[in-house]
């Protein structure tokens, strides 16, 4: 319990605008990690077939769905990352709400905590997502120079 009070005085030393543009760079982050999901979700389907056939599907298999979920949790986020941002005005209403103004700090650490963990999850899968097709594609392209 000590520690999010620890939490909430690192914050407190944040003012308002910094607080908004860390929300706005998470949303920027997100929606390109929305664009890069489904790049890679195209990505899995044209090479599908090529997949199979590389014995990879195994591999592959657990990888997609992490991709899933990692869909179902940025939904999850964008939603969550929007509604914090709609309460910054606790924050600027020049009403002394210490203890909602204490509660968006929280809010705001454990977001910025959620958003950490969920790109790097992220990122690995992606990588591995990544270094399955590079391999994919060079034995095909193997497989065509031998032809």
């Amino acid at each position: 319990m000590e520690t999010k009070s620890n939490k909430r005085r690192l914050k407190e030393w944040f003012s308002a605008e910094e607080l908004h543009e860390e929300s706005k760079k998470w949303f920027s982050e997100l929606k390109f990690a929305r664009d890069e999901q489904k790049f890679l979700n195209t990505m899995v389907k044209d090479y599908t077939l090529d997949i199979i056939d590389s014995d990879m599907f195994k591999s592959v298999q657990p990888l997609v769905q992490s991709l899933n979920q990692s869909e179902k949790d940025l939904v999850d986020l964008f939603k969550r990352v929007q509604l914090h941002e709609n309460q910054l005005q606790i924050m600027v209403d020049d009403i002394n709400q210490e203890k909602m103004e204490a509660a968006y700090l929280d809010t705001h650490n454990d977001l910025s905590m959620d958003v950490s963990d969920y790109f790097m999850k992220y990122r690995h899968t992606k990588n591995l997502m990544f270094d399955i097709i590079s391999k994919v594609i060079k034995r095909k392209k193997q497989k065509r120079l031998l032809n």
